[in-house]
């Protein structure tokens, strides 16, 4: 029933919601933040996780048997063979589920023993996947990954792939957009018409949306809010954010939603799509402080809508206007901290789904997150959105500051680790912070990601690594000095290879973040990157790694001056939703799709210590033609960094 009551926003209620779907391990943090500022400036300010409440409301008993009984009504000639599994051993799914997800949220870390020795849990397909681990001694398989006293790792890999069974089940069964990082993508990513969103949104309810559906009105019922904010940081979270906005608006359409997020800053800038507004009263673009304080300056009467802030509204006409009066922006230092008050820490899901030791530590474990500064304080990557806020405008706050946050946040929730969620620490700070940990005798565990830049001294590595920090990530991308050259990374292959080795041999884990496909690569320019990715890893300079395809976005350099790069964009339609990749056409002609699988074999191998010593032309043994050979000696990178 729609309510009736006139709103009163002298004094309103603000929820802030994570929508479905991101991490299942950690909160993800935009909420934290601004439900910390609007706490500071005396507003009241709550919080809801309904990423995490749909996954553990899908994975109840009820939740189970509706997706038994949709599995059900299918007919058998619908049924893949990971729906059979499932409903085949689905009253052993039942008994079990309760148990594991207590195992996988720290409740019953001794259930590890009855799940590693699988045979406790049902398995379905994705256990097929062991079969990939050979022991050529005909041991375990799964020793290189875990070791003899692997107990919690093996069973939380063990207990994600049961997960990851019953997802697969719900994608069959309920909805083929469902998965449990993302949600129906594909309807918002670089989607230029609002069309299937809006067709989406028309249809009748999933399973899944009903369930989304009645916890977004327990959460208004609950918290009675006056304003909520919906914060999307990825394409995977649109759909289910516009589902809840949906419901509020049915529930009660005197609430006003707010649409802001990461998503949006990249995606919406040239939103002209009315219907829009139908789901949202109001769209704020970049940091989300000042535009907040705007409009609720705005609801209460106290200025004008001409006075909003980086805000969409929809016109009198009925026509989408951008609104920006500017005003400075809140700085870094007095946006307050982040507060978890309100989310259920103690529920969230520590998965083991992927090997790769630094991807690992974004599903396994509950993360603090925090952010050393606001903005890049290089800015000049041509393959990034430096022309957008959040890269382009630098702002760090204090040593001080930053350490008077972390024991605050410690104090509230009991967890000493520390994700830096900067786009890239910067090492002036990074020292600072180090230093003041250690002057207030301060113990917690960090990791984050950086500029693999020179200052980064072995001195420097040491100082971290004994302030806490345990893992480095940093992007080398094309590993070719004449593409770092064009990439405008600042940085060279050799000086990424001693600064790495710095933090290796600190103890500090080193991820290297790897492209492919960045225009005009050539073949021989994948060969030779592979080549010193080889090296670095024989080095003991890197212990993770992850190749990814490059894109253009229409807003890094690559996007806006194509011809500088050598490219040419392939023309985007008209665009009145969501616009961020566009494609391109690149004179080498390069099969970089073909290029990419023996590139992730590759690292995949290197990662665990496999064939480190083989030619790099091994890996691309698939391709019908065959590779050039590496025009990088062997032995350069050892070389380099011995000062040779």
């Amino acid at each position: 029933m729609t309510a009736t009551h006139s709103p009163d926003f002298t004094c309103p209620r603000v929820l802030s919601v994570i929508p479905p779907m991101t991490q299942l391990n950690t909160p993800y943090p935009s909420t934290a933040y601004l439900t910390g500022f609007l706490r500071a400036q005396g507003i009241d300010a709550v919080q809801e996780d309904l990423a995490l409440a749909l996954v553990l409301d899908l994975l109840s008993t009820d939740g189970l048997r509706a997706v038994r009984d949709a599995v059900d009504a299918l007919p058998e000639r619908e049924r893949s063979p990971s729906l059979s599994s499932f409903t085949e051993q689905f009253e052993r799914y039942a008994a079990t589920m309760a148990a594991t997800l207590g195992f996988l949220q720290g409740r019953d870390p001794t259930l590890a023993h009855r799940i590693a020795s699988r045979g406790f849990l049902p398995e379905g397909p994705r256990f097929e996947s062991l079969d990939v681990y050979i022991d050529e001694d005909g041991g375990d398989p799964l020793g290189w990954a875990f070791g003899a006293l692997g107990v919690q790792d093996r069973a939380r890999h063990f207990a994600t792939l049961y997960l990851n069974d019953v997802a697969d089940a719900i994608r069959l069964a309920v909805d083929a957009r469902f998965e449990f990082v993302r949600y129906a993508e594909s309807l918002a990513q670089s989607q230029p018409t609002f069309e299937p969103l809006a067709q989406a949104l028309d249809a009748a309810p999933t399973l899944i949306d009903r369930a989304l559906q009645r916890l977004a009105r327990a959460a208004i019922e609950r918290h009675a809010p006056r304003i909520v904010l919906l914060s999307v940081p990825f394409p995977g979270a649109v759909y289910a954010a516009f589902r809840i906005a949906q419901t509020i608006k049915a529930h009660d359409a005197s609430i006003v939603t707010v649409l802001g997020g990461g998503y949006v800053n990249t995606e919406l800038r040239e939103l002209a799509e009315p219907r829009v507004f139908g789901y949202f009263d109001y769209v704020t673009l970049d940091a989300g402080e000042r535009p907040l304080l705007a409009l609720l300056d705005h609801l209460a009467g106290g200025r004008s809508q001409q006075r909003l802030v980086r805000t969409f509204v929809r016109n009198d006409e009925g026509a989408v206007q951008y609104v920006n009066f500017v005003e400075p922006d809140i700085a870094f230092d007095d946006v307050g901290t982040p507060t978890w008050d309100g989310l259920p820490l103690d529920r969230y899901l520590s998965l083991l789904d992927m090997l790769n030791p630094m991807h690992r530590l974004w599903s396994d474990g509950r993360w603090n997150k925090l952010t050393v500064a606001h903005g890049c304080y290089w800015k000049k990557c041509s393959f990034c959105d430096v022309s957008l806020d959040y890269i382009s405008r630098y702002d760090a706050a204090s040593a001080a500051t930053l350490v008077d946050r972390v024991q605050a946040i410690v104090a509230e929730t009991g967890q000493t680790g520390f994700h830096l969620v900067d786009e890239a620490a910067p090492p002036k700070s990074l020292r600072a912070f180090a230093a003041e940990l250690k002057r207030r005798d301060v113990s917690i565990s960090w990791w984050g990601n950086i500029r693999f830049e020179k200052s980064f001294t072995p001195e420097l590595c040491l100082e971290l690594a004994d302030s806490g920090c345990i893992a480095i990530s940093g992007g080398l991308e094309v590993a070719s000095d004449r593409l770092l050259k064009l990439m405008k990374k600042g940085v060279s292959v050799d000086q990424v290879a001693r600064v790495t080795k710095g933090f290796a041999d600190a103890g500090i884990l080193v991820h290297a973040y790897l492209m492919y496909g960045f225009p005009t690569q050539t073949v021989q320019d994948t060969v030779d990157a592979l080549e010193y990715v080889r090296q670095l890893f024989e080095n003991g300079c890197i212990q993770s790694g992850f190749f990814h395809r490059f894109t253009c976005t229409v807003h890094s350099p690559v996007g806006r001056d194509p011809a500088a790069y050598g490219i040419q964009l392939v023309p985007l339609p008209p665009v009145r939703f969501a616009k961020n990749d566009i494609g391109f056409i690149d004179p080498t002609g390069t099969d970089h799709d073909a290029l990419g699988i023996g590139l992730r074999k590759a690292i995949y191998n290197y990662m665990h210590g496999l064939c480190v010593e083989d030619d790099v032309r091994r890996w691309f043994d698939h391709l019908p033609h065959k590779v050039p050979k590496p025009s990088v000696k062997r032995q350069h990178l050892s070389k380099a960094l011995a000062g040779r």
